[in-house]
């Protein structure tokens, strides 16, 4: 049997790892809701060209008094262009980065420092890698070859920018100690505006066509009606607006043009590989207009 005293000496010996525990947690606990400075800060750019948003998220290492090229980042070997998680690179809108088509999306971008000639810029698929590792050759979106710049002053933090704006272009530039590496983007703008209102319109066609289709309803607004109408036939001919066309002309006492208008709408309901609800209806207003009635 163990004596008084032992027992009261484990006791406390288990009393003092409990408090030792718990304040560990504590501490623990503590730590996890305090931030410390990193010691390559996180940063974000954002730019708008034209109506595409481009965006960049990095990490920016220091110089530190230290050699940078050859020594922090090894030449011909792939740098993930930053600190940390990969750089990555978000676009709104398909562009051209150094002349290669890339889709909206979001990318990592890579560089491949060389001591003489052309750095290497690859934009790869996988975004948020640990840096180069899970990198993966074959997801490469493309690899160009960019011309760095040397800098009569050092940029102590690596920064990107985007600078020369115009409404279709810009350059994106990472630059780090005496070293800028500009790349150029390139967007359709013009191209890409239309297409988007093109789209929106289309988009809309069923409050078209109830304006149109109140219009004949009422006998009202038809000029208007058939601006509307007009519109979506601009952008893509159809069973529907041809159709809302030909009794605009109707009401309008262009029974002629009408009766053409809802042949063709026909021709193209039938073509169709879901016939349109509302076929056989319009084949009898066909018919009843080319009999007078």
């Amino acid at each position: 049997m163990k004596s008084p005293a032992f027992i009261k000496r484990v006791q406390g010996f288990a009393l003092v790892c409990v408090a030792i525990f718990v304040g560990t947690s504590s501490i623990d606990a503590l730590a996890q809701g305090v931030r410390f400075p990193a010691a390559s800060p996180a940063a974000s750019l954002k730019q708008t060209v034209g109506i595409t948003d481009i965006s960049v998220v990095y990490s920016r290492p220091g110089v530190k008094g230290r050699d940078i090229w050859g020594k922090v980042v090894a030449y011909n070997e792939l740098w993930r262009s930053g600190a940390n998680l990969s750089t990555m690179l978000e676009v709104s809108d398909d562009v051209k980065i150094e002349g290669q088509k890339v889709p909206a999306g979001k990318y990592s971008i890579f560089l491949i420092p060389v001591q003489q000639g052309d750095w290497t810029l690859v934009v790869n698929k996988a975004v948020n890698l640990a840096g180069t590792s899970g990198y993966k050759q074959e997801e490469d979106v493309f690899r160009a070859k960019v011309k760095p710049v040397a800098q009569a002053t050092s940029t102590e933090w690596l920064e990107y920018t985007i600078n020369d704006l115009t409404d279709s272009s810009a350059t994106l530039a990472l630059a780090w100690e005496k070293v800028r590496i500009p790349i150029k983007i390139e967007i359709a703008t013009s191209e890409l505006a239309f297409s988007k209102a093109r789209t929106a319109i289309a988009a809309s066609q069923s409050t078209n066509s109830g304006f149109v289709s109140y219009a004949l309803q009422t006998n009202s607004n038809l000029e208007e009606a058939m601006k509307v109408v007009d519109a979506s036939i601009a952008i893509q001919e159809n069973y529907r607006n041809q159709v809302l066309k030909a009794r605009l002309l109707e009401k309008m006492s262009k029974k002629a043009d009408a009766i053409k208008l809802l042949e063709k709408a026909i021709t193209l309901g039938k073509a169709a590989k879901n016939p349109p609800f509302d076929l056989a209806e319009n084949e009898k207003i066909l018919a009843a207009w080319k009999s007078g009635k």
